[in-house]
This record gives structure tokens, C-alpha cells and sequence, in this order.
């Protein structure tokens, strides 16, 4: 094992066996390092690695410090990486949304308020019945970053969100060549929030189903 991969298992073992905490500073540079046998150089590219990854913050003439571990932030790493995927792995980011998703919208059918529901359709009617493509793109995130974030799972909500980059360029190819699929759109989102609406779990399931296959069949079919 490279020395640098050596000192980033050694400062994970000290995380995971709760040495450090969430919030913990850490031990001074050349005390932390006689204390895991390493040398300063490999502890502090180990810190710098970990520090990408937002597992460690570094904090200028302060120290450095164990993160929240919150999974928003951890997964942040993930979608920094899927940006850059390959233009023929778009299905299979989709195939992967098409799992997650529908899953987190029927969570969701027994979660969301009806606040949140009345902020969702008036996304929806300020769309209005001929949004560009650019705009129903980005209401289309908001709308299931939304319905995601309401099945109160933190880690598929962050999952989610960082699947949407590959999945936005086809989304928007789709809308500038596909006659009909502004208008498809907007009828499945209606067809969501309805299901949401009437606490039909299963309906909402189908219909986020549905919706994300509707892009994936595109999709191959261009391909």
C-alpha cells in the first residue's frame, strides 16, 4: 500500500472507531503523525485527499477539522465525478434514476405537506402551457429535487441530485427534437402531483416511472 493511501486508512479507522467525531479538530500535525506512524509529507496528502472529498476541513491558521459527515456534502465528491461521464452512459444513468426515483416519489406520497404540494403547482402554473425547453428543464429539477427531498431520506436525495447532471443534457436534447415532449412533460408532472396529492403511493411510483422512461425510450431510440 502507497504511504498516502496508508494515512488515509489510518485517519479513517480513527472516524469510523468514533476517535473523531463530526466537529473533532485534529491533533497537531506532527503529533497526529507520530501517533499513526507516519511520516508528516504522507499526512499531509492524506489530509489534502480527504479534504477533496469533504471528509476533513482544512481551516487556515485554525487547524483541521472532521466534517458533519452529512451525506449531502459527502456526496458532493460523487457528483463532481458523474460530470464527467460519457455520452454513452447516459442510459445507464438513467436506468439508475429510474430505480432511485420513483422509490424516493412514493416515500414521498405519504410525507409531503400540503404546503409543499401547493409550492410544486404553482411552479407548475407559472410554467405556464409553452415553457422553452431551457425552462422546463430547470423546473423539472426543482420540481423532483422537491418530491425527493420530501421522502425524508437525506442520502437518496443526494443520490438524486447528483445523477441529474449526465441526465440534463439529454433531457434538453429530447425537448429541442422530440415534437411532443414539452407537452408530455408537463401532463406527467400534473399525473405526479395528482397522485401525490391523493396520498396514492403506488400511482406516484408509476407515474415517476413512467416519466423517467419516457426519456430513456428516447433516448435509445436516437441512439
Amino acid at each position: 500500500m502507497a504511504v498516502t493511501d496508508e494515512a488515509i486508512e489510518k485517519i479513517k479507522g480513527m472516524i469510523v472507531s468514533g476517535s473523531l467525531r463530526p466537529g473533532d479538530r485534529l491533533p497537531k500535525e506532527s503529533e497526529l503523525a507520530a501517533e499513526l506512524g507516519l511520516s508528516r509529507n504522507s499526512l499531509r496528502e492524506a489530509v489534502r485527499a480527504l479534504s477533496l472529498i469533504r471528509i476533513l476541513d482544512v481551516r487556515q491558521g485554525d487547524g483541521t477539522y472532521v466534517t458533519s459527515l452529512d451525506p449531502q456534502l459527502l456526496l458532493e465528491a460523487m457528483s463532481f465525478v458523474v460530470d464527467f461521464h460519457r455520452d454513452d452512459t447516459v442510459l445507464e444513468f438513467l436506468a439508475v434514476r429510474r430505480i432511485l426515483e420513483p422509490a424516493a416519489t412514493a416515500m414521498s406520497a405519504t410525507r409531503i405537506s400540503e404546503q409543499q404540494l401547493d409550492a410544486l403547482s404553482a411552479q407548475l402554473e407559472r410554467l405556464g402551457g409553452e415553457p422553452s425547453v431551457e425552462e422546463l428543464v430547470a423546473a423539472d429539477l426543482e420540481f423532483h429535487r422537491g418530491i425527493v427531498q420530501s421522502s425524508g431520506n437525506s442520502v437518496l436525495c443526494s443520490l438524486l441530485d447528483g445523477l441529474s447532471g449526465p441526465t440534463t443534457r439529454a433531457r434538453i436534447w429530447r425537448g429541442l427534437t422530440q415534437e411532443d415532449a414539452v407537452s408530455r412533460t408537463l401532463h406527467e408532472h400534473r399525473a405526479i402531483l395528482g397522485a401525490l396529492r391523493d396520498r396514492d403511493a403506488e400511482a406516484a411510483r408509476s407515474w415517476a416511472t413512467v416519466h423517467i422512461a419516457s426519456v430513456e425510450q428516447w433516448l435509445r431510440s436516437t441512439l
